[in-house]
């Protein structure tokens, strides 16, 4: 029975693999289908990953889409449809109609899925299985091609030979043993290109294996006639080419085994961060632990990690301690120290000691679930550039077929024989196959992306792949992004007579009284140097000033200097401090004990240890960097002098922020670019206006809704990367590009005999064939090589 599902208010796109897609018409006919298909919002196919990723509206029918697909000549794989609506959170159409029947609706499994087995799992069996069919049908054209290729053509360039055959062989004879062995392979191994090509030609929408069909079939229907009815050809056109049409044949396979490889590790990011997931997990239930698949843990969950093993979900430790390896998000080789309330991630491995942990998240709301489906989002997605592309590809084929028409009929009136129209024809025909051009811009994309995400790069919006390359100013919020956005105690400069733990033992006793976030960093402080606070009494606070109370009978205050100044002390023996603190845009605050003077403390917030060399790194690419903050001018200043920021906005108020980024869009003396890099918790204004957001991760959470780009790891060295790889993915795009219709506009006046009036040269669709494939693997090589793109000095964190 047909069901409908209710689209839910944040729509995220479903990915569903379609099967017999082989050149950049057939993604235009899927697209085309699937738009048409009611419920649906949006559609866009990746010819490299050959996959549908469609966003469903109002009243979804899993089961229209399909058949819709499957209307125009393509496959959805069995259980592909059910799997990726759960993989993105949507009821199977089975669950949708028991709860219709139970009386409601649930939005969930009742367990969670589990991200790698099913999801990925599945796809690569069809790679693997789609890959050995190719091989047997290759290996079963090239022994049946192979005699027929040496006969034919060795006695064409070897004159001795030619003369044994004849000798050997009557000439009707070999006819009849070539059609046999070119019957075999056009109608086995060939079958794949006439059963997609022929029908997709008699629906009016030919595309790549239509151009082989009709290619192949005339050469060997020309062939057959020559064979079996010669008297229906004029005497000087009685010439067969079933090698042509068996090499052409053997040929297109084996650039599609090659390209097909190829492809598989084009797409080994998905598969190397879906091997990530932990397959089972040590779990306490009812008073006994053991252990179950990743899948079964639920929320509350008390998780038991062992030294060596790698974390199952997302959580919270409760218990013990450890060191965990965090390179997978962070690209950090030292591993992080883990204790009661740090956050850990599924997919990540303990080093050495062991640790309790409540689960959090589970399934797919992990940040490796997350991941791997941004991953495939920006993998999938379709970049402006391809819109060309587009345009280009769905005239294309047809283009040809009317051009290899029109070059058999002038060479049919002007040419030498009937036989010379037939194979200028199909040289077209075979030459012309636009698998380069439908592979050229997302093949690129794949890499790209799948590089990125190696790099703790994840592109939520598949446009800002191609956008962050035109970006020429990179804007930074202040707190949180480029400073830690958590005060800390940086500077205890001690007066003579006073020991450094005591009176940090005083004052921190009376911060915790207060609720300042400099109150914090000194309670904090105190903390990490295992020093207990003591009760403090008679406590009040005087706003401007600061606070005064006793501690164990002693007199405590701690403030401005113009409450030492109330309290009658000269802060001057500290003038030398307070002057470079000052320098280093820290805030001095002062101590007082028993009506002495007896420390100035500097409490700021931090610089993360990367921010220096991730901007240098930014100024390394030729880019501008600017800084937003809420700060006074001289504290922002400050802070922009020691990491090397080119333009400062000081004193702006969140909001602000919107309005700030226009303004250095409109720049002194033309339009800017601008890409603003925030951490994507009060930055969400800012992060959509700007025109590449990047949203720096920040603990667990990546899905930052109003960035196009998100920084996994956390780290600023992620913001070149961003950009580096954008750079060189748009550049190979291009490249790509150039070659795949350079190809076609250099090779096709050839094919059609624009070099046989003046030179007797025809190019034998054979070589055709050779050139084609050629062009795809060319194609796949080059974006191959986006694999190993990086920041040139990637010192930077």
């Amino acid at each position: 029975m047909d069901q409908t599902i209710k689209a839910r208010p944040n729509i995220e796109p479903i990915t569903i693999p379609v099967e017999g897609m082989t050149c950049a018409s057939c993604v235009r006919r899927v697209e085309t289908a699937a738009a048409k298909v009611p419920g649906v919002a949006a559609s866009s196919v990746n010819f490299a990953t050959k996959k549908l990723s469609f966003e469903p509206g109002e009243d979804f029918s899993p089961e229209a889409l399909t058949a819709a697909i499957e209307k125009v000549g393509y496959e959805v794989p069995p259980g592909a449809m059910q799997r990726a609506m759960r993989d993105a959170g949507y009821p199977s159409p089975a669950a949708v109609s028991k709860a219709a029947h139970a009386g409601h609706d649930h939005a969930h499994h009742d367990h969670p899925d589990h991200v790698a087995a099913e999801g990925h799992g599945g796809h690569d069996h069809m790679h693997m299985h789609g890959d050995g069919t190719l091989k047997r049908d290759l290996v079963i054209a090239l022994i049946l091609t192979l005699p027929l290729f040496v006969l034919e053509m060795g006695s064409h360039a070897y004159e001795p030979m030619h003369h044994w055959l004849m000798g050997a062989v009557d000439t009707q004879t070999l006819y009849y043993a070539y059609f046999a062995l070119a019957t075999v392979v056009i109608f086995w191994p060939g079958l794949r290109f006439l059963k997609t090509g022929l029908p997709a030609l008699f629906r009016g929408a030919p595309e790549m294996n239509s151009l082989v069909a009709v290619g192949v079939l005339a050469a060997y229907g020309y062939s057959v006639v020559a064979t079996f009815a010669p008297g229906l050809l004029p005497e000087n056109a009685r010439f067969v080419y079933y090698e042509a049409a068996t090499v052409i044949v053997t040929l297109i396979l084996f650039g599609r085994l090659l390209e097909a490889r190829a492809s598989g590790r084009a797409g080994q990011a998905i598969s190397k961060l879906a091997g990530l997931q932990a397959k089972t997990a040590r779990v306490e239930r009812d008073g006994r632990t053991a252990d179950i698949p990743t899948e079964d843990v639920v929320v509350g969950d008390i998780l038991v990690i062992r030294p060596g093993e790698r974390i199952a979900v997302d959580g919270t430790v409760i218990d013990g301690s450890s060191h965990v390896d965090e390179s997978m998000i962070s690209g950090e080789p030292v591993p992080v120290e883990k204790g009661e309330g740090a956050s850990v991630v599924g997919g990540t491995i303990n080093k050495t000691g062991s640790f309790r942990f409540r689960a959090e998240k589970v399934g797919r709301d992990t940040m490796l679930a997350q991941i791997i489906r941004m991953v495939e989002q920006a993998q999938g997605a379709k970049l402006p550039i391809q819109t060309m592309v587009d345009k280009v590809t769905a005239w294309f084929v047809p283009a040809v077929i009317a051009l290899a028409a029109a070059t058999f009929l002038v060479w049919l009136v002007l040419g030498p024989s009937l036989s010379h129209a037939v194979v200028a024809a199909v040289a077209v025909l075979i030459i012309a196959c636009p698998c380069a051009m439908g592979l050229a811009v997302p093949m690129s994309i794949m890499v790209g992306s799948g590089r990125a995400a190696e790099l703790g790069v994840l592109f939520r919006k598949g446009d800002a792949l191609q956008e962050l390359r035109d970006v020429d100013m990179v804007v930074f919020d202040k707190t949180g992004t480029i400073t830690k956005g958590k005060p800390e105690l940086t500077d205890l400069v001690m007066a003579e007579g006073f020991a450094e733990d005591e009176v940090l033992a005083l004052i921190a006793s009376v911060e915790a009284l207060s609720e300042h976030p400099t109150a914090d960093a000194i309670v904090r402080a105190a903390e990490v140097k295992k020093i207990a606070l003591r009760p403090a009494t008679n406590f009040r606070a005087t706003a401007g000033y600061g606070i005064e109370a006793e501690v164990e009978g002693r007199a405590i205050a701690v403030g401005s200097d113009r409450l030492m100044e109330k309290l009658g002390l000269d802060v001057q023996a500290f003038a030398a401090e307070t002057d470079r603190m000052g320098e280093d845009a820290k805030s001095p605050v002062y101590a007082a004990v028993d009506g002495r003077l007896a420390a100035v403390i500097a409490v700021a917030d931090e610089l993360k240890p990367d921010s220096m060399g991730a901007i240098r790194a930014l100024h390394d690419l030729g880019l501008k960097v600017a800084m937003v903050s809420g700060d006074r001018r001289g504290t922002a200043e400050a802070i922009a002098r020691r990491v090397g920021i080119d333009h400062v906005l000081a004193e702006v108020l969140p909001e602000g922020k919107v309005e700030a980024i226009a303004a250095l869009r409109a720049g002194a003396h033309a339009p800017r670019k601008i890409a603003f890099v925030g951490d994507g918790i009060n930055d969400a204004p800012a992060l959509a206006a700007a025109d590449v957001g990047i949203a720096v991760g920040t603990g667990t959470d990546v899905a930052i809704e109003s960035a196009d780009v998100v920084l996994s790891g956390g780290s600023l060295a992620g913001v070149a990367d961003a950009i580096a790889v954008s750079r060189a993915t748009i550049r190979n795009i291009k490249e790509n590009l150039f070659w795949a219709f350079g190809y076609n506009v250099a090779l096709i006046p050839v094919a059609a005999g624009i070099l046989y009036p003046t030179f007797g040269i025809q190019l034998s669709p054979m070589i055709g064939a050779g050139a084609m494939a050629f062009s795809s693997i060319f194609v796949v090589v080059n974006a191959l090589r986006l694999r190993t793109v990086r920041v040139k000095e990637r010192n930077t964190r």
